[in-house]
């Protein structure tokens, strides 16, 4: 599933090819893809028409177009293997489209991919800013808003496993399984460290970690390991290639040479080195 630095990829393409832009139309293909406006295909489509795009945000996974009049946003959730593409307007229609927006400039079109279905596009208000749906989950660690003293606070008193702290949203959003693993990696922390024993120098330090390894993804595109995840443009991210464990399983550590393991976590996978992330008694 894209995580932060994925999704942030998406938001600025978006902000390129799109803000500014009044929408001419909007078109439904797959009922599953607006199954979270509740009012349904007709309403959602009315509800854009003649509405101009003022930004494109986001929080964590979720990202949102900001629209005029009303205090509200089309907001998007990409789940698995959903795409926001701009594309030619005469350009062949995809196998997996799902929602198309066209502009009354007459220029490239918005389209919703997903091939699976588990992503979404709605309507909804805007709360503080932030579309209602999301409004309460936490900042991401690369928001002005984010507080560091107050995430160190809630992460000790969490009392569970550091990667499990890290993957909560209501906590800190947009961290995925990914890229924590690859900032317990860089911090030289066992996933199944208790959050009650690590202290603010240390805590800071994996926040660190996490902003290092996200920010390093951002540069790259992202990660693709399928031809799901691209950007606006349809182009493939390429971090994959400087993953540290993540995916790495028996190959040497770059820091110790130690082979990489992976061990069952949540019903998903956890990378780590034996010897610079020691498990915990």
């Amino acid at each position: 599933m894209p995580e932060l630095p994925e999704v942030e990829v998406v938001r600025r393409g978006l902000a390129q090819w799109v803000t500014g832009r009044e929408i001419a139309s909007a078109e439904v293909l797959h009922p599953r893809a607006i199954r979270r406006h509740v009012p349904g295909a007709d309403e959602f489509t009315a509800r854009l028409k003649g509405r101009e795009v003022l930004s494109a945000e986001r929080r964590g996974k979720y990202l949102w177009l900001r629209l005029s009049g009303a205090e509200e946003a089309l907001m998007a959730h990409l789940g698995m293997s959903g795409q926001l593409l701009v594309v030619d307007q005469d350009s062949p229609l995809e196998k997996h489209l799902r929602v198309r927006v066209r502009f009354e400039d007459g220029g490239p079109d918005l389209r919703f991919v997903d091939q699976r279905t588990f992503g979404h596009v709605m309507v909804t208000p805007l709360v503080g800013g932030v579309p209602e749906p999301i409004s309460h989950i936490a900042p991401d660690p690369f928001e002005a808003v984010f507080d560091e003293a107050e995430f160190a606070r809630r992460l000790r008193a969490r009392h569970t496993e550091i990667k499990r702290a890290l993957l909560d949203q209501s906590l800190i959003s947009g961290v995925g399984n990914i890229y924590a693993d690859e900032a317990l990696w860089m911090a030289r922390l066992h996933w199944a460290r208790p959050t009650h024993t690590l202290t603010r120098p240390k805590i800071d330090e994996l926040l660190g970690a996490v902003r290092t390894v996200m920010a390093s993804a951002l540069r790259a595109g992202g990660t693709s390991f399928d031809s799901l995840y691209v950007n606006v443009n349809g182009e493939s991210g390429y971090f994959e290639r400087s993953l540290e464990v993540y995916g790495r399983r028996d190959l040497p550590c770059s820091r110790c040479g130690t082979p990489i393991r992976r061990e069952p976590f949540m019903n998903r996978s956890s990378y780590s080195c034996p010897r610079c992330q020691r498990r915990p008694r």
